[in-house]
C-alpha cells in the first residue's frame, strides 16, 4: 500500500494573501512533498486553485472546531502540520490545531491578538512591570452609546481614538482631536458596535514601528501613516532607521507583546510607537500572523530570507534561522491613491506594471538616480468593482494599487523616494483616465 503524502492544513486567509498562500502551497509541495488543505468560510474558485483541498468552515462560527474536525472525518489524521493565517481565525483556528494534536501558539491567549479591547484589558493587568520595561499605556474604555464617548472625552486632554475592536486595514479608526465632534465620531464606529468599539487616549508619539517575525526571528519595519483625521498607512519601510537603543526599546516591547497574546513559535506583527527620546513605547495594537504591505516581501529583499519557507519549514519541524542576516538594500511598500475623489474602475486601467514602471522613471529622474538603482518587486491592483475612492483615504480601501520596490543607492533616503513614487503616480494616473472611466464626484 502506498504511504500517503503529508498533508499541511492552513486555517483561513484574506483576500489580498492569494499569491502567499500559493507561495506556502508551493513551498510545501517542492520541499516537503507535502498537500495542502485549506480552512475557509464559503470557499470559491481561486480557493480550490490554491490548494488541494478546501473545507468549508467559517472561524468565527462558535462551533467552528468541532465543523471543521467533522469534515475532516478520518482525514484528519493525514495532517502532519498547520499554520493560522488571518485574524479571524487566530483563536479558532488555534484551537482546532490543538484539538489536531499540532505544535501552535496558545489559542486561549490568541484573543489578544484579535480583539483589541481584550488586549488592552491584558495589557492593563501588567501595567507596572510594563512601565518598568519602558511601555507606556494607553487610558481606555469600551464604548456602548454616544454618553461613553462624552464622558471619555472629558478625561483626554491631548485627544483620543475611537475604534472598533476587531476590524483590521484601518477600517473605522477615527482621531478626535480636544474639542472634536464626539457625535460625528461615534456616527462612523457605530457600524461596528455589535463586534466591540473602545475608545482610548491619544498616544503623543509621533514614530509608528512594527515589531515583525517568525518564532525567535525578528526585524522592525518603519511605517509611515497620514496625518489627521485618518491615520491610514501609506507606506511600510525596511530597514527601519533606528539607533541601537531604539532597537532595544521595540525589541522589549513587541516580545512582551508576544507573550501577552501567547506567541512562542509562529508569525507575529505588533505595531509599536516610539518616543522621540527613544527610550518609551506604546502599543497600537498585536497580531499573530505575517505584516500586511507585503512586509515579508520586504524582508526577503532586504535580508534574503524567505520567511513564507521559513514557516512552512518550522511547521514541519525543519531548521530555521536564528537570526536575520544585515540588510543588503532598503525596501519598501508604497500605497497609490487616486488625485481627487472619483468613482474609478481599475479593470478599465489596464496593466498596472506599465503604470508602475512610468511612476519609477520619474521618480529616478526626479530624485536623479539611475534605472537600475529601484526595482519594483512586485505591485497589485487593490481595488475592486467601480466605487467611489476619496483623494484623502479614510482607510485602506481608499487605494487603488501597491507596490513593493528595493532601492539599491544608500546615498538617497527611501522616505524621499515613497514620498516622490506616491507625488509621480497621481501624474501617471491622471494621464490615464479618461473622460469615459472617470466621474467626477460632485463636492
Amino acid at each position: 500500500m502506498p504511504l500517503r503524502v503529508p498533508v499541511l492544513l492552513i486555517v483561513d486567509y484574506n483576500l489580498s494573501r492569494i499569491s502567499d498562500v500559493l507561495h506556502l502551497r508551493n513551498y510545501a509541495r517542492q520541499q516537503w512533498g507535502a498537500q495542502t488543505w485549506l480552512v475557509r468560510a464559503n470557499p470559491q474558485d481561486h480557493d480550490q486553485n490554491i490548494s488541494d483541498r478546501v473545507i468549508d468552515a467559517d472561524p468565527l462560527h462558535p462551533d467552528f472546531v468541532n465543523q471543521a474536525l467533522d469534515q475532516l472525518g478520518d482525514d484528519a489524521a493525514r495532517i502532519s502540520a498547520g499554520m493560522v493565517f488571518s485574524d479571524n481565525a487566530v483563536a479558532s483556528g488555534a484551537a482546532l490545531l490543538e484539538r489536531l494534536g499540532l505544535p501552535v501558539d496558545d489559542a486561549v491567549l490568541a484573543l489578544g491578538a484579535f480583539d483589541k479591547l481584550a488586549y488592552r484589558i491584558a495589557e492593563d493587568r501588567i501595567r507596572p512591570h510594563l512601565n518598568q520595561l519602558g511601555v507606556t499605556l494607553p487610558d481606555f474604555v469600551r464604548i456602548d452609546c454616544l454618553n461613553d464617548v462624552h464622558n471619555f472625552a472629558v478625561r483626554q486632554e491631548g485627544g483620543f481614538v475611537i475604534k472598533p475592536a476587531c476590524e483590521g486595514n484601518n477600517r473605522g479608526v477615527v482621531v478626535v482631536a480636544p474639542g472634536g465632534d464626539c457625535e460625528q465620531a461615534f456616527a462612523e464606529v457605530a457600524p461596528y458596535l455589535d463586534g466591540g468599539v473602545l475608545a482610548e487616549g491619544f498616544i503623543t508619539f509621533t514614530r509608528e514601528y512594527s515589531y515583525d517575525g517568525l518564532g525567535k526571528l525578528w526585524f522592525v519595519t518603519e511605517k509611515v501613516s497620514a496625518s489627521g483625521r485618518y491615520p491610514v498607512e501609506v507606506a511600510q519601510i525596511l530597514p527601519a532607521r533606528l539607533s541601537e537603543q531604539e532597537r532595544r526599546a521595540i525589541h522589549r516591547a513587541g516580545e512582551q507583546v508576544n507573550r501577552l497574546v501567547g506567541q512562542r513559535i509562529g508569525p507575529f506583527h505588533n505595531e509599536i510607537k516610539l518616543s522621540d527620546s527613544g527610550y518609551q513605547t506604546a502599543v497600537i495594537e498585536p497580531n499573530r500572523r505575517p505584516g500586511g504591505m507585503k512586509i515579508w516581501t520586504l524582508a526577503h529583499a532586504v535580508h534574503g530570507i524567505d520567511l513564507y519557507a521559513a514557516w512552512v519549514d518550522s511547521v514541519f519541524a525543519g531548521p530555521v534561522p536564528e537570526a536575520m542576516p544585515a540588510a543588503t538594500c532598503s525596501a519598501a511598500t508604497v500605497m497609490f491613491g487616486v488625485p481627487h475623489d472619483v468613482i474609478i474602475d481599475v479593470a478599465e486601467l489596464g496593466d498596472i506594471q506599465t503604470l508602475i514602471h512610468d511612476t519609477l522613471a520619474l521618480a529616478a529622474q526626479e530624485l536623479a538616480l539611475a534605472t537600475q538603482d529601484i526595482a519594483l518587486l512586485e505591485s497589485a491592483w487593490i481595488a475592486g468593482e467601480a466605487r467611489l475612492i476619496h483623494a484623502i483615504p479614510r482607510d485602506n480601501s481608499d487605494f487603488v494599487a501597491q507596490a513593493c520596490v528595493a532601492l539599491y543607492d544608500p546615498s538617497v533616503d527611501i522616505r524621499d523616494l515613497v514620498r516622490v513614487l506616491r507625488e509621480q503616480w497621481l501624474l501617471v494616473l491622471e494621464r490615464n483616465l479618461s473622460s469615459e472611466l472617470l466621474f467626477q464626484v460632485a463636492s
